[in-house]
């Protein structure tokens, strides 16, 4: 029975040669036959695959199910509740603010709203109108000359090169239009952000790219000119990511292009390697020292950094090195590990780094107990796509959001998952100009102002549904969850804001805080003892 269908193939090409005799026309279905007998028999003395061995020509059916079963999952099986990783009801949100159509919904919530886990905001009787929701958040501390009026809402990290040049030039475009953000992730500011001519985030990462020497070390002279850069309005100095941190990466010398090796400062005919750790400084003083030295090159302009929070006691052995040296960031972005548009080894995606709740509420109340929270904005990535996200991660501490597949999405992107292989769909992840040119950047661009302008605007009917004016006033109480299918509990039982000093006072607290920061000490990242991390 398993080689029924390779002996069929065979009788059948036999059969149809003999009706050559009769009519030509049986040449066509002679061919096919044919070349199917070829097939099997190439299959069952090929080793590479059992399965064709014992399955020779059918056996090519379970290949092609297993190429084709993430586009079945995602048309037709997957519910629209489904995260893999992002549900469909999310991106039909997101396609629907980007295009201008009907984002409403009929008939009630789909939610099981009384399944644990399940999560609300509290709403007033009184509530307020809010006109103006193009809200805002000031980044820039008292030692710098430059702070930058920010978007509550903002384009996360996504480098030239893992996005094709017309989705970055579609992106920058639609944030010039929109007056918001746009992270030029850690590979360099290309010539497509400059010719967007929207505000940048100029992330660095440890590769330096754009300002670095030829062995891959800091360049204070390229970075002078990049930071003078008129678009740059914020410098992130990138220690990790949620996708993979801890984990460096290289890109392969056939992967380089003129315009990538542009961006980034690098030559041809090379392999990249990103290091996983920064060659610069390796102690919490050193890279407080070398923020300074950022601070005092980068054009008066905020400098800030971004991590996916790891050792908790590392956080707080950087916290404790801004004290001893007086050198704060003016800000600082938690990524979550549930974030990452990039290509990741499997492992990493799924167990390293901390969600990005927990990583949040962490940093803000370690910076709260530093008595350095009012001097610090931060930041808040990681699947944060709708009002109600930014409504969420804003209660927890955040000052502002930023999205990386929220905005991929608005330009384009379908969730093809196919990011690392060069071969995008729709040409938002790929260096191929066949491919790429199906994205028309006017507009794409449309749809990522579009996108970000409806996103506030629901933030600002959530807001004055709430009775507040700002979302910035969204506060853990304001939000509930169910803790079990019966009971419910409010975001300041289980995400409390810690009071501000109480590490500095040495105030006991039934979260660990103190605990870790007895261990952290400023001169290094190694504990003092092993006991806790």
């Amino acid at each position: 029975m398993r080689f029924l269908v390779f002996a069929g193939m065979a009788v059948l090409a036999v059969l149809s040669l003999v009706g050559v005799i009769l009519s030509w026309w049986f040449l066509l279905p002679f061919v096919l036959f044919a070349y199917l007998t070829g097939l099997g028999v190439y299959d069952v003395i090929q080793q590479r695959h059992s399965i064709l061995r014992n399955y020779p020509v059918i056996g090519h059916m379970r290949f092609l199910f297993e190429g084709i079963r993430p586009e079945i999952r995602q048309y037709l099986i997957e519910s629209d509740q489904d995260e893999e990783p992002f549900s469909r009801d999310k991106r039909s949100i997101i396609y629907q603010r980007a295009k201008g159509v009907e984002d409403k919904r009929p008939f009630g919530t789909r939610q099981r709203v009384y399944d644990s886990g399940y999560e609300w905001l509290t709403h007033s009787v009184v509530p307020i109108h809010i006109e103006d929701t193009d809200f805002r958040v000031r980044i820039g501390g008292e030692n710098c000359a430059k702070p930058y009026e920010a978007s509550i809402y903002n384009i996360s990290a996504m480098s030239f090169g893992a996005l094709s040049a017309n989705a970055i030039y579609a992106l920058n475009i639609g944030a010039k239009k929109g007056g918001f953000a746009h992270d030029t992730g850690e590979g360099g500011i290309s010539r497509y952000h400059k010719e967007g001519g929207g505000d940048l985030i100029y992330e660095i990462g440890s590769g330096y790219f754009g300002c670095r020497t030829p062995d891959g070390r800091f360049d204070v002279e390229k970075f002078r000119e990049q930071a003078a850069n008129p678009q740059v309005k914020l410098i992130e100095l990138k220690l990790s990511q949620g996708a993979k941190p801890g984990h460096g990466g290289m890109l392969p010398a056939s992967k380089i292009s003129e315009e990538i090796a542009e961006a980034r400062g690098i030559p041809m005919g090379q392999d990249c390697v990103s290091p996983a750790a920064h060659p610069e400084f390796s102690t919490p003083l050193e890279m407080m020292e070398f923020i300074g030295k950022l601070r005092e090159n980068g054009d008066g302009k905020p400098v800030g950094f971004k991590l996916c929070i790891g050792h908790r006691r590392e956080f707080m052995c950087i916290v404790k090195a801004m004290l001893e040296t007086g050198i704060v960031p003016d800000f600082i972005v938690i990524d979550g590990k549930e974030g990452g548009t990039g290509a990741a080894p499997l492992e990493f995606a799924n167990h390293m780094g901390m969600p990005l709740v927990e990583g949040l509420t962490f940093a803000h109340n370690t910076l709260r107990g530093a008595g350095l929270r009012d001097k610090i904005r931060i930041g808040a990535s990681g699947k944060v796509v709708t009002a109600f996200d930014m409504a969420k991660v804003l209660s927890l501490g955040a000052d502002w959001a930023n999205s990386a597949r929220g905005f991929m999405f608005s330009v384009g992107c379908i969730q093809a998952q196919a990011c690392h292989t060069n071969h995008c769909p729709v040409g938002v992840a790929t260096q191929d100009p066949l491919r790429q040119r199906a994205l028309d950047v006017t507009r794409k661009s449309e749809r990522v102002y579009r996108f970000h302008r409806n996103t506030l605007k629901a933030l600002g009917e959530m807001t004055g549904a709430a009775g507040l004016d700002h979302p910035g006033k969204f506060l853990p109480h304001h939000l509930l969850m169910r803790e079990s299918d019966r009971d419910m509990v409010t975001g300041q039982q289980v995400y409390p804001y810690l009071p501000e000093g109480f590490l500095l006072r040495e105030e006991e607290d039934e979260f660990g805080y103190l605990l870790r920061w007895r261990r952290a000490k400023a001169d290094s990242f190694k504990p003092v003892d092993t006991s806790y991390v």
